[in-house]
């Protein structure tokens, strides 16, 4: 018999506050030195969706926090999954930024965030351990890849794992990546099945590049020098990380595929960070050339940037609801399917996940 790692139920929660490209146009984007970009807003913008393909993005509600998402996320996972909350014995969240205020720039880390979800959940159960991932964007992958070494060894039994972040909490205003960013949570429950048929999580990879790459994502205080220079913001070098990403990425997805025993003719999805849509789309395509294949993204790439932006951590777990609950787009996923998670972010890592439905 084969012990699986097997995801019983999701859920995730997209905000309700919809923010159009056209609410940047009264914006002042300012470049690194505090000067104002050498183009109108309408150019700044239309070249910013011409790239990203981001028409709009999702903001949290001001009496909304991360904890609330990502307990929200997590009650519904746990609905899906028939299980009663008390009833699971690990809860891992992964996020960056931890819990910060409307109006607030404080980044509120202890407790921790997963502790604080545990509260809001109305968890008693005292042998739930609850703790947060910190990987960048890849965070919630990350904790799909612990949970499955803590199931597999016993250390647990039933494992929920959220993704959560309110990036609009932390961006520049003064800065054209500003509008990249969203706020957004999804979940997934993961126990273990015996069966006499290998499923579930089949093989992963994880990398981390620091040498050079450890500051392409980092805080640093606004573009606009007028502002306060203690206070720490989101940035990113977004034509290293581009170059970065499709570099490596393409690589860690195909160890992922070699560690599974599985070709990439065979995987029917591939749920892929929704960093942007340029990177996404020229990830796919260097992976599918790794294995001299014509690629067919459209089939086989569920894509949300276009109207939910980047939330970091929770963009793969929330596709993954998406299509499993709504056939999204076109998209579903079936018994005997097999899908590619894959993520790129803060670090900078890069990691992956083979999973048979």
């Amino acid at each position: 018999m084969n012990s699986n790692t097997i995801i019983r139920g999701t859920g995730s929660v997209i905000p309700d506050v919809e923010v159009p490209n056209s609410a940047f146009l009264n914006h002042e984007f300012l470049d690194e030195n505090g000067d104002p970009i050498p183009h109108s807003n309408e150019v700044i913008i239309e070249k910013f969706q011409k790239i990203t393909e981001i028409e709009a993005r999702r903001y949290a509600r001001h009496d909304q926090t991360s904890k609330d998402l990502a307990a929200e996320a997590g009650l519904r996972a746990l609905k899906d999954s028939g299980w009663d909350k008390e009833n699971f014995d690990l809860l891992i969240v992964a996020q960056n930024f931890g819990d910060i205020e409307n109006n607030s720039r404080v980044m509120e880390q202890m407790p921790s965030i997963a502790s604080r979800v545990k509260h809001l959940m109305g968890i008693e159960n005292p042998n739930c351990v609850a703790f947060d991932i910190l990987s960048g964007c890849p965070g919630w992958i990350q904790g799909i890849i612990t949970a499955e070494a803590y199931l597999k060894s016993g250390l647990s039994n039933r494992a929920l794992v959220i993704g959560t972040e309110t990036l609009s909490r932390i961006v520049d205003k003064h800065d054209r990546d500003s509008m990249i960013f969203s706020d957004g949570a999804g979940a997934a429950c993961l126990d273990i099945q015996k069966s006499s048929e290998i499923k579930g999580v089949l093989g992963k990879a994880s990398v981390s590049y620091t040498k050079n790459e450890a500051y392409f994502l980092k805080s640093n205080p606004s573009n606009n020098q007028k502002l306060d220079r203690n206070e720490r913001l989101i940035k990113m070098k977004g034509r290293k990380i581009y170059e970065f990403a499709i570099s490596k990425v393409p690589g860690a997805m195909k160890s992922a595929l070699e560690d599974a025993g599985v070709h990439l003719s065979e995987v029917k999805k591939i749920f892929m960070h929704q960093a942007n849509a340029k990177l996404d789309h020229s990830v796919g395509m260097r992976l599918f050339k790794l294995y001299d294949m014509q690629p067919n993204l459209k089939a086989v790439m569920p894509m949300s940037i276009q109207w939910s932006g980047n939330s970091s951590v929770a963009t793969v777990p929330t596709l993954l609801d998406l299509v499993r609950k709504e056939k999204y787009q076109g998209h579903e996923v079936n018994p005997g399917d097999i899908l590619l998670f894959a993520s790129v972010g803060a670090g900078m890592n890069i990691n992956a996940f083979v999973y048979k439905v």
